[in-house]
């Protein structure tokens, strides 16, 4: 596309800056109340004595009569205000596992349709260190203890539930995309081209039928009247690593990751929150870039950092381009993102695996 197509800036709520909501928490923070809470609990055992797989579960079968006119409040400040929100008060430590998963994606399902975070078909993904190796190509960041850098998942969407918090660390950074490009926009114009062009990315090994191992996408895209951000700097540099046959950056696309990430952790654009057991936070993925600090686990595994993961699509999403496809697997609000490959049927794992 031509440059000059692109606005000079792009303006409205989901264009923040961190210092701006750093010290009013009260306006992205949504505390639950005893009757929502309440509600919570009578939906959970409603859905139990249904003996409905848990992958099915829908807004029809988890009954929220005060706290779901108030999710769609909170969708529609994901889709068309700042862009995220932080849902507070939910008694985690009072369920056993099970009736926290129903708990989540029961709520979870009326800000949109779970879609699958892994080859395995997980629908509810653990946060969990596992011990792996980073290294190791197959192996995602989340699985690990490692710092992550700013990047976006592959879905409209990404919610988290903290069920345990790590002895040290572990907080969550969250930064706008929109303020990222109005910034390039200022100090760097000449790289703005760079962010528009094609960037290969790797699958990490989770590769749907027919496609390549690494799958070309822009870090920003100009659709429909819109600005969207897919970035995962990670697998674009292990593309480069594991996938000769893949398109070589540019020394301009790397500058512009270079800005990218150092935009990204200036104290003045990004936002931090440190989680409390029973937080959920909701992400809209096309605005916001999300990181997560290191962190230290207690010596007791059954006290380690532990958060559960949906990733949502939304009938309400906005319109992405065709380039989506190759990763989402389609452009359909509604039923788009995730990763689906040959064979794999939808679970809910109640362990990280």
């Amino acid at each position: 596309m031509q440059t000059s197509d692109l606005p000079l800036a792009i303006t409205g709520p989901s264009a923040w800056l961190g210092r701006d909501l750093q010290s009013s928490a009260a306006r992205w923070v949504i505390q639950l109340a005893a009757t929502h809470r309440n509600e919570l609990d009578a939906a959970i055992r409603a859905f139990q004595a249904t003996g409905s797989p848990l992958a099915t579960i829908s807004p029809a079968q988890f009954s929220l009569p005060t706290l779901g006119p108030l999710l769609r409040s909170v969708l529609d400040e994901l889709l068309e205000g700042r862009g995220f929100a932080l849902l507070r008060g939910f008694e985690v430590a009072r369920y056993p596992r099970e009736a926290q998963a129903i708990a989540f994606m029961g709520l979870g399902s009326h800000l949109g349709a779970p879609r699958s975070q892994n080859a395995k078909g997980h629908l509810l993904g653990h946060v969990k260190d596992l011990g792996l190796d980073v290294s190791d190509p197959n192996v995602r960041y989340y699985q690990t203890h490692r710092k992550l850098e700013y990047h976006t998942d592959s879905c409209d969407i990404v919610g988290l539930l903290c069920l345990k918090t790590a002895k040290a660390g572990g907080e969550s950074f969250i930064v706008s995309s929109m303020t990222l490009y109005n910034e390039v926009c200022r100090r760097r114009p000449d790289l703005v081209p760079a962010l528009f062009q094609p960037y290969p990315t790797d699958r990490r090994g989770e590769v749907p039928e027919g496609m390549r191992p690494w799958f070309d996408m822009p870090i920003l895209h100009w659709h429909a009247g819109r600005l969207s951000c897919i970035y995962v700097r990670q697998y674009i540099e292990s593309a480069q690593r594991n996938f000769p046959q893949a398109a070589r950056l540019t020394p301009q696309q790397v500058e512009a990751m270079d800005l990218l990430d150092t935009l990204s952790n200036e104290p003045d654009i990004h936002l931090s929150m440190a989680f409390e057991p029973g937080d959920m936070q909701f992400l809209h993925n096309h605005v916001i870039l999300h990181s997560r600090n290191d962190f230290e686990n207690w010596p007791e595994p059954a006290r380690h950092r532990h958060l559960l993961r949906l990733w949502l699509a939304p009938v309400q999403g906005r319109p992405l381009p065709a380039v989506f496809a190759p990763r989402y697997g389609s452009v359909a609000p509604g039923a788009r993102g995730g990763i689906v490959v040959h064979g794999t049927q939808p679970t809910v794992p109640m362990e990280a695996e």
